[in-house]
């Protein structure tokens, strides 16, 4: 199971959404207690953009993967 901290700004859904949706494996993204399927773009809206988000997922996509790197928080 991996985990990825990222930042998101609400222009960059759409693209978190299709590459998403891409991968052959559940993507989920949470703000505290608050998951939701990341390839919803109506649940990803509903997540606070001012703090960081955590995603979650078991698989591997390279393209997915490299779109995270763009993304990412340092630790």
């Amino acid at each position: 199971m991996m985990k990825r901290r990222i930042m998101l700004k609400p222009d960059e859904v759409k693209d978190f959404v299709n590459a998403a949706s891409k991968c052959d494996f559940d993507v989920d993204i949470a703000y505290n207690r608050y998951a939701v399927d990341a390839k919803s773009i109506v649940g990803v809206f509903g997540l606070d953009f001012s703090q960081v988000l955590t995603v979650t997922y078991s698989g591997y996509n390279a393209n997915f993967e490299q779109f995270m790197s763009r993304l990412a928080v340092a630790c």
